[in-house]
């Protein structure tokens, strides 16, 4: 039996990070381990070690499937994993980001009051006690706004591994996106298989193998 790290098992952070969410939404910045830890590796040591081996999401999305049979296993559409869906996801999100750090800015400014609710894929609003009455307005609108961004991106996550193979979502994660353009400007248009991007349309078996797919 193949021995277990500490890091086989941060399939549980997503879930203890939204259910803390639910608690107070000002445990939505913890959120920013999951932006900030792949980009650092990224930079610092020039490979795709978080989207490799530390990524709880795509452990937890491998997992499911294996313990409740939630998935269908079967090739996702072509056109999800191509460079152009890719970076046009990458380029959708961001500019959601920046929505984000805009309305926490103007909350900031005092020009825009403080919108207690979470946005499901962009679509639906429910209102969200935050629990948390001594936070300054600010700080707690980015919670909500990327409490919603990571919501919404893991909803999305749990479609396309239902739909498809357990792992669907590393194919055009943003920031598996970032981390690979990353990679590819720090070995000068050279790309070694740690920062080769993830193939969704891999063989089971290999899905089962590890969580190494970003």
């Amino acid at each position: 039996m193949k021995k277990k790290h500490w890091y086989d098992y941060l399939w549980l952070w997503p879930i203890v990070y939204f259910a803390l969410g639910l608690f107070n939404i000002l445990f939505a910045w913890l959120g920013m381990i999951d932006f900030l830890l792949p980009l650092f590796i990224a930079i610092v040591f020039g490979n795709k070690a978080f989207c490799n081996r530390y990524c709880g999401r795509g452990q937890l999305f491998s997992l499911l499937p294996r313990t409740l049979g939630c998935s269908r296993r079967t090739p996702a559409p072509r056109w999800l994993a191509s460079p152009l869906f890719r970076y046009a996801f990458l380029v959708f999100f961001l500019t959601m980001f920046g929505t984000i750090l805009s309305r926490t800015y103007l909350v900031f400014q005092g020009t825009a009051s403080l919108r207690e609710a979470v946005d499901l894929l962009w679509l639906f609003s429910m209102p969200w006690a935050h629990g948390e009455e001594n936070a300054p307005a600010w700080m707690v609108q980015f919670s909500y706004g990327f409490y919603s961004l990571m919501l919404t991106s893991a909803v999305i996550g749990l479609i396309v591994m239902a739909l498809y193979r357990p792992r669907t979502w590393c194919s055009f994660c943003p920031m598996g996106s970032m981390t690979q353009l990353i990679c590819k400007s720090k070995q000068r248009g050279k790309t070694p298989p740690e920062c080769m991007p993830p193939v969704q349309a891999a063989p089971h078996a290999s899905e089962e193998k590890s969580t190494n797919v970003s």
